[in-house]
Formats: C-alpha cells, sequence, structure tokens
C-alpha cells in the first residue's frame, strides 16, 4: 500500500509539474498539503469585487446626493441613485450566487440560444413604445419600474458564443472562411444593431472580447490581424461620416477651446478640473464641487472624476492598481482551465478578463483626458442596475471555472 502511495503521489506530482501554470498550494504533493481542506471559491478574488462594489456604491451616493437641486431631478429624493443602486446590488448578488450554481456544461449548451435571445433584445429595443430613449439614444427596454439594457445581456451572450464557437471550429481554424466567417458576421449583425441605437462604445467592447477569444483560441495569426485590421478601419470610417463622431474628436484633441469647452468637451474639460482639483490625496470624502452640476453624469460614465477629486491620485492609483489585479487573476484562472483541458470554461473566463480590463480602460482614459468621450461604465462600479447585474454574473462565472479546476485537480469530477 505505502509503494501504491508513493507511485500515484510522483505521478501526481509529475502531471503537475507538467502543466503551464501554477496551480498553487493544493497542487502539491505533500502528504500535510493534500490533506488540506479546499476552499470552493477563490476568496481573494471575491473580497476585491466585494470591496469595488462596496466602494462604487459609496461614490455613487456621493456623486448623486446634490442631482435633486437640479430641476430636472427636482422630484428624486437625496438618497434616490443611492437606494435603486443597493437595491440593483442586492439583485446582482443574488442572481451571482445562482449563476455560480450552474455548471460550465450547461452554458456551452445553452450559448447559442443566448446569443439568439441577445439578438431579439437588440432589436426590441428598436421598437418605438418599447425602448426608452434618453439623451437621444435608445438603449433601453423598461420593465416596470426598471430599465434593462440590452447590449450589457449582448456582451455576455456574445462572450460565451464566441467561446463555443471557438470549441466547435477547432478542427477547423486554419480556414478563414469556415473558422473565422461565420463568427464575423455574427458580430456585425450585433454591431448594425448596436450602431442603430446607437451605441458605439459597447459595440467596441463586444468587438473586442470576440477577437480576444479567437486570438486566445488558436486562430491564425494573419486572420486574426486581417479581422483587426478590417474593424479598425470600420471605426474609422463610422467616425469620418459621422459629424456628432468627429466632433467628439476635436473636443479631445482640444477641450479648451471656446467651441468645445461650451460643447462636446464640456464633460472632459470639467472630468480635468475635478481631477486637477484632487491633487495628491484629495479633498476628502463628499467635497467634490464638480459633482454640484457642473460635471454631467457623475455617477455613471464619470464617477472615476469624481473619485479622483476626493481621493486624489492615490485614490486612483489605488483603483487602478485593484482592476489590474482584478484582471490578471481572472485570466490566471482562464489559463489554468484551458492546461486541464477545459477549452470553453478557460475562454469565458478569458472573455470576463479582456471585457472588464478593456471597459474600465476605456473608462478611466476618458476620464483622464486620454481617450475620447464614451459612454462606457466604469465595470462594477458606475450606476447602472443591468450593467452591475451582468458583470456579477460574468464574475461568478469565473468563480464557477475556478471552482471546477479546484474540483479537477483534487480527483473530483465536474
Amino acid at each position: 500500500m505505502n509503494s501504491l502511495g508513493q507511485t500515484l503521489s510522483g505521478w501526481f506530482s509529475t502531471r503537475t509539474a507538467e502543466l503551464p501554470v501554477r496551480l498553487g498550494p493544493w497542487g502539491s504533493s505533500t502528504a500535510s498539503q493534500t490533506a488540506a481542506p479546499m476552499r470552493s471559491f477563490d476568496q481573494p478574488l471575491t473580497w476585491v469585487v466585494v470591496a469595488l462594489t462596496l466602494w462604487g456604491l459609496v461614490m455613487v451616493y456621493s456623486a448623486s446626493i446634490a442631482m435633486p437641486e437640479n430641476p430636472r431631478f427636482s422630484k428624486y429624493t437625496h438618497t434616490y441613485f443611492l437606494v435603486r443602486h443597493a437595491l440593483w446590488l442586492v439583485m446582482a448578488f443574488v442572481a451571482a450566487l445562482i449563476a455560480f450554481q450552474v455548471p460550465l456544461s450547461t452554458w456551452e449548451r445553452s450559448a447559442r440560444w443566448l446569443f439568439v435571445a441577445s439578438l431579439v433584445l437588440l432589436m426590441l429595443v428598436l421598437i418605438p413604445g418599447i425602448g426608452k430613449v434618453v439623451y437621444g439614444a435608445r438603449r433601453w427596454i423598461a420593465v416596470g419600474p426598471l430599465s434593462v439594457q440590452p447590449s450589457e445581456v449582448a456582451k455576455l451572450a456574445v462572450l460565451l458564443y464566441a467561446a463555443d464557437y471557438m470549441v466547435r471550429k477547432m478542427d477547423v481554424k486554419e480556414r478563414f472562411f469556415r473558422a473565422v466567417l461565420p463568427m464575423a458576421t455574427a458580430i456585425a449583425v450585433v454591431g448594425l444593431l448596436l450602431l442603430a441605437e446607437p451605441d458605439m462604445g459597447g459595440f467596441m467592447v463586444i468587438a473586442v472580447i470576440a477577437m480576444g477569444i479567437l486570438f486566445l483560441g488558436g486562430v491564425n495569426a494573419r486572420m486574426f490581424f486581417l479581422i483587426a485590421a478590417i474593424l479598425l478601419v470600420a471605426f474609422v470610417l463610422m467616425i469620418y461620416f459621422s459629424e456628432w463622431r468627429r466632433e467628439r474628436i476635436f473636443a479631445y484633441l482640444d477641450p479648451w477651446t471656446e467651441k468645445h469647452a461650451l460643447g462636446k468637451g464640456y464633460q472632459l474639460s470639467h472630468s480635468l478640473i475635478a481631477i486637477g482639483r484632487g491633487e495628491i490625496f484629495g479633498v476628502g470624502l463628499g467635497g467634490s464641487v464638480e459633482k454640484l452640476h457642473w460635471l454631467p453624469e457623475a455617477h455613471t460614465d464619470f464617477l472615476l472624476a469624481v473619485i479622483g477629486e476626493e481621493f486624489g491620485l492615490v485614490g486612483v492609483l489605488v483603483l487602478i492598481g485593484l482592476f489590474l489585479w482584478l484582471t490578471r487573476r481572472i485570466m490566471h484562472i482562464g489559463r489554468q482551465a484551458i492546461a486541464l483541458d477545459r477549452v470553453f470554461p478557460g475562454l469565458v473566463a478569458q472573455g470576463v478578463g479582456i471585457w472588464i480590463g478593456f471597459q474600465a480602460f476605456i473608462n478611466m482614459g476618458v476620464n483622464l483626458g486620454a481617450l475620447p468621450t464614451k459612454g462606457l461604465t466604469l465595470p462594477l462600479m458606475s450606476y447602472g442596475g443591468s450593467a452591475i447585474m451582468i458583470n456579477l454574473v460574468a464574475i461568478a462565472m469565473v468563480l464557477r471555472v475556478d471552482f471546477e479546476n479546484r474540483q479537477l485537480m483534487h480527483g473530483g469530477r465536474v
């Protein structure tokens, strides 16, 4: 029996050494570590997500507390946005708990149907009387007292569909027309529906998610760069033939001129003023001046500017560090799954990492004046119910991938 135990232990150690990622302390073959209880989920990842959502809740309250003094929001109480955001967080955590219970194999079987459902929602939002128009964009569907944004659902649906697609097309991924063209057509349909809202920011995120999964799934490099070039040309043409998009670019290049400071560059100029006022350590929680009707959408797209004003450079750097760590951790879980021959779960996790990391990068770049203004919120933090819910469901899927990885590494079954 001792000889058999030593043989099995040596085999497990050899298999562990062959994996291209570290399995952590539970991957050791020593007796004391093998006997250690398995944590059922990634606790550091969970606590970072909880910290970001709670920090976001506090900042949404801080950024929106003065909004009822604006005649447009005079019917709202000072806690209106805080209460709604808190309720959405509760529903989002419940949805995340449910999503965590669903095996990745079930998501894989449902991927194509979820993609079709997201297309139906994107079509419904364009129908007058169903789609809700805010600031000239038809992006929301009213469901009783709540508003759902189909583009957020589409991000998750496209992610699952792309991961499932790559698994199904593994044997033909070197052939452009059989491997890439059908996926490109699906993304083009989604893009046309999003641009009709219009929601170019959402289309950019979805395109990057799909491209990232194609690249990680092993699509030929020449085909990948060809698709990337086509998308780049498409975005340039969209900007060139859209006057208001061109104005945004010009305002980004020089937001301080008289023409732009009171027009397309208004948000950017006041975002930069807010961040500048914060200096190193900020003016203190609740002390922002720019949120007092100077900076539009301070509780959504420009929440980072309020964080920069109230917490200073230190607060912004801490926030950037948390998102960098979060993205890196998620990508590591994805690589670990692929190392265990679980391609679909691995691509899903890495797709979520690309999504969260890219959207946070764009939002931060816009707030800091490094990128042109886009209507993208800060993941996990900005006010926006359906976005928060979909973000937390996606994180729950990553935690489920990690949970199943740990089960396999302990000799269990998924």
